[in-house]
Order: structure tokens, then sequence, then C-alpha cells
């Protein structure tokens, strides 16, 4: 208790070190600026408005945490002849120049106000200010009054044909100005009128206007006709629009270098014509005729950004090309006709068509196991000359537990992975011209793994599976798996391992189910990669196994089978929510995740599938807790057994909340909490408490802990260290004695 009171008083002289010794270095001719405040009468006026008229009081003042400023008192302390090495350090992470009242424009914010104001409707609004000085503190803040004058209102909006009145342009413009949201009504807004002018340039655009441009509109807002706060809007082309800006151009010839380069150039180049699209390429680089269905621009439509992203976006996904290259050439203008033409080019880059990755891993888990892993990647794009993609993979890891209660345990795994993608749908319909935003992927995999497990049991699979993946837009993705087949095959149990299953019928029919085929769909909706503050990714997968094999089952036995095999019967479903928010513009971020999952055996299956069951724990999971070291509810295993191949369930639950924060460079840092656990839907003897319960709450492990992390461009290693808050089904008790750390690569979620 003394010594908790020592470091509150310690902390409290320090904090009042900070704020009170910041006045001495303040000169005499000088005050700091805490700040200004906007205080609105009159007319009522909306947040976004406000926040235009608060992003114009600059500069902005020296950053407060509490009471404190402690940027400026490093920044003082490094003017010292002497500063030592810790100021200069944290004046070099978090110091900041003093900002004083003489550095405020006061009359110049007003006027700023003003125009802020104007751009919104609001004119002729009285603007005043009030600066207060704190001599005792040497602190000055300023106050701004606004007394707000009601908005101009939309009374009429009206197209202006000042140039070219024939050419169908006016007709498209007037078009568009029936959907346009300035409605008769709305205020005035310099801000929504440039956002008029970018609609209509996009309208246009996409109606062949290929040289169009916004900066050719003009809007005028007449106030003469109205005594009351009302304007008149008249939109226009400036009189200096390029002629050739006011027709829409079609494609008339279009033509295709599957392999362009600077070598390829100077070769002499075969034809092939499809559609009225020349494909040129001196020896067949990619097929045309597999070529051809990703390509939305066509000769004779009109031009068409639209299309040309699409065309862009569906070849880039083949993964065959490094660079597409999209132009566009005028033919001369003809003033006669009142379409133009254009001839498109598209110059296509290829890729290096094989690669290898080799990978290089050392492994240290939180359960003890520790050892080094590799990974052998192939690539090989375009095999077929129609932009398939071959991969093969090969890993390999050992790892051995050096400390714990069974030290000397080892573990060997090795995988073998092969996948055959083709960029289109392999259907019996042709179904391809129905996906505009992208093309389907049919993808084929066939994959090897062995394990071993050292004193206990060696696991052998072999996996086959036949689906479609697909980009509904930018944000979503499909991936269905209407063939999924995995066959696992439990060898060389030893004695320990075998008495471990009598006592535990659950765990010997999760090992039995040898026979895994069925359906696998995902659903993802990520916005990861967009720039705002919020940002959201939600996943959700499907799995059922069972059915259809259950209909070419052997009726007679009391476990059905087929080929002799046993075969599982199971639904699965769950569900991934995740949040990003961006706090500020330092890289300080709000992470959360959202996860539940749900496993139902039925028929043929008493439990699931070992390889399909929930685990909790680890670095990707809680954190405080060992890899597959929670549960199954409030379950907890003899002090000195081994664990991990039987601590799992039907049901998993859990919640992680992650502060993330720069420290310097590539150096970052993070505070979190996670909480979860796995429960089992049946009871089972060998695992009380295990079953899934209205208690369910009580029984989740938490915990908490501080991160490092080393994130070179987008390249993550993480240490987080973490520690128990509360274990299922025991009452709250932080155990910083039992603190864990986690050691992986990239971010947890």
């Amino acid at each position: 208790m003394k010594n908790k009171f020592l470091h509150i008083t310690f902390l409290f002289i320090l904090f009042l070190n900070f704020s009170c010794s910041i006045n001495k270095f303040i000169p005499e001719d000088e005050v700091l600026y805490k700040g200004a405040s906007i205080n609105y009468k009159g007319a009522s006026i909306e947040k976004s408005t406000r926040r235009k008229v608060d992003d114009v009081l600059f500069p902005k003042p020296n950053k407060k945490v509490l009471w404190m400023r402690p940027g400026l008192y490093f920044h003082y302390k490094t003017r010292k002849e002497k500063p030592g090495f810790f100021n200069r350090f944290m004046n070099k992470q978090i110091g900041e120049r003093p900002v004083y009242l003489s550095q405020v424009d006061v009359e110049n914010t007003e006027e700023v106000m003003k125009n802020r104001l104007e751009n919104s409707g609001f004119f002729q609004s009285l603007i005043s200010s009030e600066v207060s000085i704190d001599t005792s503190k040497n602190r000055a803040s300023v106050t701004y009054e606004i007394e707000l004058k009601e908005a101009y209102r939309l009374a009429k909006l009206e197209l202006e044909k000042n140039i070219e009145e024939d050419l169908p342009i006016w007709e498209e413009i007037s078009s568009y100005l029936e959907t346009t949201k300035l409605k008769p009504g709305s205020r005035f807004s310099l801000d929504q009128f440039k956002k008029e002018r970018g609609n209509l340039d996009d309208c246009l655009k996409d109606r062949g206007y290929y040289n169009f441009n916004p900066n050719f509109v003009i809007f005028e807002a007449d106030t003469n006709a109205y005594d009351q706060k009302q304007f008149d809007l008249y939109v226009k082309l400036k009189e200096e629009t390029p002629k050739k800006s006011l027709y829409a151009f079609e494609i008339q010839n279009l033509n295709v270098y599957p392999k362009s380069g600077l070598k390829s150039k100077e070769k002499e180049k075969d034809t092939v014509t499809i559609d009225n699209i020349h494909f040129i390429q001196n020896e067949v680089f990619f097929k045309p005729e597999r070529l051809r269905p990703f390509l939305r621009i066509e000769p004779n439509d009109l031009y068409s950004p639209r299309n040309s992203r699409f065309t862009s976006r569906r070849l880039n996904s083949t993964q065959t090309y490094r660079f597409v290259n999209i132009d566009y050439e005028e033919v001369e203008l003809d003033t006669t006709k009142i379409i133009q033409k254009l001839n498109g080019n598209i110059y296509l880059s290829p890729a290096n068509k094989r690669s290898v990755r080799l990978e290089m891993q050392g492994v240290t888990k939180s359960n003890n196991f520790t050892g080094p892993n590799l990974n052998l990647t192939y690539i090989n794009r375009n095999i077929f000359k129609g932009g398939e993609q071959f991969k093969v993979s090969l890993n390999g890891g050992y790892e051995r537990q050096f400390l714990g209660d069974q030290g000397g345990l080892s573990s060997l795994q090795l995988g073998l992975r092969n996948t055959l993608s083709f960029p289109r749908l392999l259907f019996p319909i042709d179904l391809n011209e129905r996906f505009d935003y992208s093309i389907p992927k049919t993808n084929l995999s066939l994959g090897f793994d062995y394990l071993n497990r050292t004193g206990l049991y060696t696991l052998t699979s072999v996996s086959t599976g036949f689906g479609y993946s697909w980009d509904q837009n930018r944000f979503v993705n499909h991936n269905i798996k209407p063939i999924n087949i995995e066959i696992v095959q439990l060898g060389n149990t030893s004695n320990e391992f075998e008495e471990i299953l009598d006592n535990n019928p659950f765990l010997r029919r999760s090992f039995d189910q040898q026979f895994i085929a069925g359906l696998v769909y995902s659903f993802t909706y990520s916005q990861l990669k967009e720039d705002q503050v919020w940002k959201n990714f939600f996943n959700f997968n499907f799995e059922s196994a069972g059915n259809t094999v259950d209909l070419f089952a052997r009726e007679k036995e009391e476990t059905r089978k087929i080929f002799g095999t046993e075969f599982a019967q199971f639904v699965k479903a769950d569900i991934d929510y995740r949040f990003n928010i961006d706090l500020d513009e330092e890289d300080q971020k709000l992470v959360g995740r959202l996860f539940g999952g749900l496993g139902l055996p039925y028929g043929n299956s008493e439990a699931l599938p070992f390889v399909k069951q929930y685990f909790a724990g680890g670095p990707y999971s809680v954190r405080a807790f060992r890899i597959r070291s929670l549960g199954p509810g409030s379950y907890v295993p003899e002090t000195g057994s081994q664990s991990f191949f039987d601590q799992a369930g039907d049901i998993r639950l859990e919640a992680n909340l992650e502060y993330r924060f720069p420290i310097f460079s590539y150096l970052k840092g993070a505070v979190f909490y996670d909480a979860g656990n796995v429960w089992l839907l049946n009871d089972n003897e060998a695992l009380p408490g295990g079953k899934f319960s209205s208690n369910f709450l009580d029984e989740l492990g938490m915990g908490t802990g501080v991160g490092l992390r080393v994130d070179v461009q987008g390249f993550v290693i993480r240490f987080d260290f973490a520690a128990p808050l509360k274990r299922p089904a025991r009452s709250w008790r932080f155990e910083p004695g039992n603190t864990l750390l986690n050691f992986a690569i990239g971010y947890p979620f």
C-alpha cells in the first residue's frame, strides 16, 4: 500500500512538473495560445457546415494530455545547453513547437469564415471576435461570435444553351438535370455545385463524350428576381469549350497486343480477328479465343470509361499480366457527323510466367513447441495459354517441446498442395456473360498432409476440391465448392493414446470419421482497403457434409459406410465480423473482432470430425491462454496431462478489442483485451463441464496484454505479452505471474 502511494505521489509530481515548468520557458512578450471557440446565433446550421467553419481555425494549439502538454515540455527542454539523451529522444518522438497568440491572425480567420459561410449559402452573416488573455498563466484564447442570416434557397434550375445549340450534348445535359439533387428549395452550396459538375462529367463520359471535362461547366446564380432569399441557377458551358469535347465518340477499330514489350514490337506480328477485334502477336502467348471474353470494350460501341475499367480489372484478375494499358487514338474530327471515331489499343505486358518462392521460418509456440518451418512454392502463370494458373506448394515443419511437463514431445508435419485455377466458369451452360464486374474462376485442388505426433499417433489426410470464386464488386467476394472431399486416416496410435480414446468415446468418434464429403461456401465483405475512418469486414462460412454420400451408403450397417469407409455427416457455420477505426492521422487505430461458430453433427456422426472442430487460445485467438488450451466450457485437464488434441468443441465464441499506436518508425505498439471459449453440444463424461449452457458468459476465458510489432511495409513480426484476467467458471483475478509471450507473423485480425 505504501509503495502504491509513493508511485501515485511520484506521478502527480511529474505531471505537475510538466504543467508548471512550461511557463518559465515562455518569452516575456508572448502568451501560449490555448485555441478558439465559435458561438452561433440566428439561423440554424448543420454539423457538416460547422465542421467546414471549424477547419479554418488556425493554428491548432499544442496538444494536451489531461492538463499537461508533454510535447511542448520536451521541446522546451531541448532548447537547454545540455538537454540530455532522454529529452532529445522524447522531443524527436512527441515534441511540438510552441503556438503563441502572436501567430493567430484573427482578422484573416474572420474573412475565411465568412467565405466558408457564403459558399454554403449564408450570405451577409456578421462575425465578431474577442481575445481573452490570462496573464497569471500566460495563456490566451479567442472566441468568435457568428450571427447567421437565413440561407439562400434555389427557386429555379435552367439549362442555357449558349453554344452549338443543335448538338445532342444539350439533350444529354438536359436529361441529367432531371435527375440532379439540385431541386427547388435546395440551399445554395458551392460544394454541391462542384459535385454536380463531376456527376455530369461522369454521365457524359459514359455516353461517349471522350474529351469532355467538368471544368467546361459553369453554374451562374441570379438573386435579382426575388425579394426573399432565393436564387435562379443557370447551367451553361464555357465559350472556349473545345469543339471536339461537344461530340460523342465510338470505337472504330480495337487492337489487342497479348504480349506487349520493347522486343516484341520489333518483330512481325500475326493477326487473328474475332468479332472485329484484332489480336496481334508474333507467337501465341495467350489464345485469342480465351482472351476475348475478358474484353468489355466492343467495336462500334460508344466510348465508356466504365467498360475500360472493367476490361482492365478483368485482365488483371488473371495474374498473367503485370501491366494493362488501354490507349485511345482520335480519328480526325469530322463535324458533318454527330458521332466521331476512336481507335482503341490494348497493350498487355506479361508478368514472369514462372516463379519459385522459398520461405523459412523459426516457429515458437506458446505451448513450448519450437522448431523450423520450410515452405516451397512453384507457380506457373498461363500454363495452357488461356490465363490458367498452376501452383504447387510443399511445406514441412519439425517442432519439439523443450519445456513443460511433457518436455521431449515432438511433431513432424509434411504437406503437398496442388491447385489449378481457370479464369472462366467451367459449367455445362455458358454463364460467363452474366458476370459483368469480374469473370469467375474455376478452381481444382488436390492435397496431401502427414502429421506425426511422436509417442501418440500419426494422421494422414488426402483432400480434393472443385469450385468457383468471383468478385461481385470491389467489396464482396464469393467462394463455393460444390465438391469438397477429405479422407483422413489415423494410425500408429500409442497405448497411451488408445487409453485416452477408450476413456473418451466422443474423441474416438471424432477420429473415426475418415471420409468427409460435402459443400463449402464462403461470403466475404471487406472495406479494409478503403480510405475511410470506419472500415468493416464480414465473413460467413458454411459447410455441409454427408448428404449426397448418404444416398449411396450401405443400409445394413449400423454405422453407414461408403466404399467400406465410415463417412461424416454434419453442418457447420461461422461468422467473423471486424471493424477498424482510424482515430487520427498518426496511425492510431481501434480494431475489434466478434466471432461465432457452430458445428452440428447428425445422422452418421455423434461428434464433429477432429479436423473440423473449433479450438481457442493462442496468438490468433485469446492470447492469455496457450494454443488449444481453452475449454471446452469449464473443463480443466488433470495436472500434468497432455491435452492439445482433445480441448476442442462444437461451438466457439470470441471477442477481441485492440488499440494500436505508433511508437517510432517501423515499431508499433498495442494494448488488447481478448475473451472466448469453445463448448460441446452434448455431454461428454470425459470432459466434465464442457457442454454449452445458459451460463456460457461465466465460462469465457479472458485476458489482456500489450504488444510490440515490427511493421515494414505490411510485413509484420508480432510480440504479444498477455496475462489471464478470468479463467472459465472462475472469479476475476489478474495473473501477471502467468504472462505468456505470443510470437507470430502478421496481425491477429
